[in-house]
């Protein structure tokens, strides 16, 4: 029963509020709480062989760009803290018998709390705002309390684990904690605690602490909870403890979320946890990902390759197949591409593969955690399906905004009986992908475009979708190369046109952009949009003769937008 939590409890005295309640100290003040960053590059395309299956992810993937994406993924800090009669419980710390609301263990509490208590005549989401509401008005103008005293070389530091046998929560959840003992000067153990059995643990814990705290070599132990400490420093990462925060303490943060989420109170409120913990990247983890380039300065990684597709080691991991993976890895051997598996290569490897990396093929699983490491210059390509789409999608967001890389994923069907039927995951888990030979040439002319070999293509539409899904995820060059070898199909296709234009748009070249508009409106002279387009294209390159002409076809053409137009922009009428 000691490792047992009552989450039936109300939210005023299970979870513990940093600002009012004792136990809590904060060791550092934090320099900031919340910071704008520049992340990565996020894009997702479906290739289902099924049109339905096909039209779903495209309506999740609309969806989560509009309801979902920040403006600007944002890094929340993280600070050392000391606990004082601490217990740590399942995958929880608790100060004083109240569950401390931390990073991604605070936001499982919160799940759990949610699941524990949502009936018929309680709405716990409604409870939760309620009590969070109700603590940021408490704690305005309030301060956490700072230790004051030494810390004493014999308080340990511990750690709450989820487990130690999933690779992306120990690495990103667990281990990146450590780091908020830089420049510290700790002197005493560190303590892993985690849930699972013992015989489930994985050397991959024990080799990347070691790998990449070596200055802590002899002190780092993993122990089972239940643990009871007297006094005892973990981290606090401000996301999760974020619900009950002033709202001065993240004021401005509102406006780098999605419009129906900026609204007073939305950074705490349990509407916005989802899209929070997607675009939101922990101090932690970015000092991880430092510490880890650092790690392999100085040493020799040519044998590894820059172009792999990465498989897995089923003695280590739950078989999960990708059905086509034969017929897919062929086609990336011919372009340089080699089979690899994390689990053979040493932590330091596995680092300075993924810094080195040009390009990352694989199917979805806990290895695209190694995104991390990745330059910014690295595509990580995943396959997955609509479920991965609709429920694990978001849990990759961090590391490629951490590392800033290119993360593109393709949505192929179900490894199923019937790929139309969608699995339940609560009943199947994670169902493994299927690619259809459609799906893996879709695949790979856009893995090859990006490459800089550009595919013969017959049907305009198809050069249409590459190109657009090229200049997506940040090819425009390569996308430009691709129409120009196809110039008898663009030269004559609106569409295509336009496509050309926003490339050359997207590399600052308005001379250009200019020339692709005047050939998207030859090509398809209805559309007034392309008049308009040219009007502020031909203003920013300084062609008034330019602007001149397209408003003149635009009153003759369009006469009811020209009028619109003129009222709203005064300064045209000085160029006319």
């Amino acid at each position: 029963m000691r490792n047992k939590i009552d989450l039936t409890l109300p939210p005023d005295v299970l979870f513990l509020n940093p600002w009012r309640d004792p136990g809590f100290r904060l060791l550092l003040e934090p320099e900031y709480n919340w910071r704008p960053i520049k992340g990565g590059n996020i894009a997702g395309f479906a290739a289902s062989a099924h049109r339905e299956i096909n039209e779903k992810i495209e309506q999740h993937l609309k969806g989560t760009k509009k309801n979902r994406t920040f403006a600007t993924p944002v890094a929340f800090n993280s600070v050392p803290v000391m606990l004082d009669r601490a217990n740590f419980r399942k995958s929880f710390a608790l100060a004083r018998d109240r569950v401390v609301l931390s990073g991604a263990a605070g936001t499982r509490a919160i799940n759990q709390y949610r699941w524990e208590n949502n009936g018929a005549d309680i709405d716990a989401d409604a409870r939760l705002d309620e009590f969070f509401s109700t603590c940021r008005t408490q704690n305005e103008g309030k301060e956490i309390p700072v230790y004051s005293g030494l810390l004493e070389r014999d308080v340990p530091f511990a750690i709450v684990c989820r487990n130690t046998f999933n690779y992306f929560h120990f690495i990103t959840e667990s281990l990146s904690q450590l780091t908020v003992l830089d420049g510290l000067d700790f002197q005493g153990n560190i303590y892993f605690h985690f849930p699972n059995s013992e015989d489930k643990q994985r050397p991959f814990a024990q080799a990347f602490a070691e790998a990449l705290f070596p200055e802590f070599k002899g002190r780092i132990f993993f122990e089972r909870v239940p643990k009871d400490y007297a006094k005892v420093v973990t981290a606090f990462e401000l996301a999760g403890g974020h619900h009950m925060a002033p709202d001065a303490d993240f004021d401005g943060l509102g406006e780098h979320m999605p419009d129906a989420l900026n609204q007073p109170g939305a950074v705490g409120s349990m509407q916005a946890r989802v899209p929070l913990s997607m675009n939101a990247v922990s101090s932690n983890l970015l000092a991880l990902r430092d510490r880890a380039l650092r790690a392999i300065e100085g040493h020799s990684f040519e044998h590894l390759p820059k172009r792999f597709f990465a498989g897995r080691d089923t003695r280590l991991s739950r078989a999960r197949h990708l059905e086509g993976e034969d017929l897919l890895f062929e086609h990336l051997e011919m372009f340089g591409f080699e089979y690899v598996v994390f689990e053979s290569l040493s932590p330091l490897e596995q680092i300075a593969l993924m810094a080195r990396a040009e390009m990352m093929v694989s199917y979805h699983g806990a290895g695209f955690t190694n995104m991390l490491f990745a330059s910014s210059e690295t595509y990580v390509v995943e396959i997955g399906t609509l479920q991965t789409a609709q429920i694990r999608w978001g849990d990759f967001w961090p590391v490629a905004h951490a590392s800033r890389c290119k993360y593109i994923s393709f949505y192929g069907d179900f490894k199923a009986e019937n790929p139309l039927i969608e699995p339940e995951f609560n009943k199947d888990g994670i169902v493994a992908a299927s690619l259809s030979k459609q799906a893996i040439a879709q695949m790979m002319a856009f893995i090859v475009t990006i490459l800089g070999h550009y595919p013969d293509l017959k049907r305009p539409r198809v050069l249409a979708q590459l190109a657009t899904e090229v200049l997506q995820v940040g090819g425009a060059e390569h996308a430009i190369g691709l129409l120009e070898k196809h110039d008898d199909l663009v030269r004559n296709n609106g569409r295509l046109c336009l496509i050309k234009a926003d490339c050359h748009k997207k590399l600052g070249e308005p001379k250009s952009e200019l020339v692709a508009l005047d050939l998207a409106h030859k090509a398809d002279p209805g559309r007034w949009q392309t008049l308009v387009r040219m009007i502020w294209c031909a203003n920013h390159c300084e062609r008034p003769q330019v602007i001149r002409w397209a408003l003149a076809r635009l009153k003759v053409d369009f006469p009811d937008r020209h009028d619109a137009f003129v009222s709203n922009h005064s300064w045209v009428r000085f160029v006319a």
